[in-house]
């Protein structure tokens, strides 16, 4: 029974091929993980707020903008020596994403659309939080599929047992010694949005100062992805990875807001507040007619 429990093993799925297309489970992961978080949680949360689809939709371009170039630009930045020419930058079919990256440049365009419509960023950022937790859930199953983000040695029972043989692109998602086991590093922060989610999903139903579940996921989140990247084996600077480095400073800084200040920042509430929607039956009366319906609604 111990032998058993030693690794996982599984021959990954790297690649679905449908006639002359060729389709990777990571990407189909995170394509259904976007529009599961939208359509489940997010346009949802957006309607409750009184947010008018135009401004939704505006809000979405910018994530699937800010999160497509920020998850390339901050591999990029953290391999520089990996490429040869500035031309290989923009080479994403050869690989070299980084999921902090992604929400990064997401939240930053996102965060620049809502103060150019003078909309408070929390209204729009605190409603996604659930919705992120699951577009995340199923990005790691993707990674899964695939077996990617595969870190250093380890002797650990959920530890994943490299294929023979072991080729990037074509038999496992990511380096790793064949026949070797090694940290699932995908599997361990699954594990973490998962919680995530479920206590989003409970929390939601609560009243919070506007911020407050943002800045929870960026603490919590941040704090997870701090530890799980020590048992990754990739580059680091001044000890850490670049993941690494983005996600304490968002830690920090969300630790403090959470239990120092206790508060909205104001950066988060800059705008104009926003009003539920009116109910059309209401907006429809006449002054005698919304009177009625407000007595019937107290009674």
């Amino acid at each position: 029974m111990r032998a058993l429990l030693s690794a996982i093993s599984y021959d990954p799925i790297v690649r679905i091929k449908i006639w002359r297309l060729s389709i990777s489970p990571h990407g189909l992961g995170i394509a259904v993980g976007f529009l599961v978080g939208i359509y489940g949680f997010f346009l949802p949360g957006m309607r409750k707020k009184g947010i008018s689809e135009e401004l939704a939709s505006g809000v979405i371009f910018r994530v699937l903008i800010g999160a497509f170039v920020g998850t390339r630009l901050f591999y990029v930045l953290n391999h520089l020596s990996d490429f040869q020419s500035p031309l290989d930058y923009f080479k994403i079919w050869q690989g070299g994403l980084t999921l902090l990256g992604g929400v990064t440049g997401a939240v930053g365009l996102a965060y620049l659309y809502c103060r150019r419509r003078n909309i408070p960023f929390f209204s729009v950022s605190d409603p996604a939080m659930p919705g992120l937790a699951a577009g995340l859930i199923f990005g790691r199953l993707g990674d899964l599929v695939i077996a990617d983000h595969l870190g250093k040695p380890t002797n650990f029972f959920l530890g994943y047992r490299c294929p023979i043989p072991a080729i990037v692109g074509e038999t496992v998602g990511s380096p790793c010694p064949p026949g070797q086991v090694v940290h699932q590093t995908a599997l361990y922060d699954l594990f973490v949005v998962v919680c995530i989610f479920i206590a989003f999903l409970i929390l939601r139903r609560r009243e919070f100062y506007p911020g407050f579940l943002t800045l929870t996921f960026g603490a919590v989140y941040g704090a997870a992805r701090l530890i799980e990247d020590f048992l990754r084996a990739d580059k680091t600077i001044a000890g850490l990875t670049g993941s690494q480095w983005t996600a304490l400073g968002a830690m920090l800084y969300c630790a403090y807001i959470l239990l120092i200040k206790r508060e909205s920042p104001a950066w988060g509430l800059r705008g104009q507040p926003l009003e539920a929607e009116t109910p059309r039956e209401t907006a429809d009366s006449t002054p005698a007619e919304a009177s009625q319906l407000e007595d019937r609604d107290i009674r």
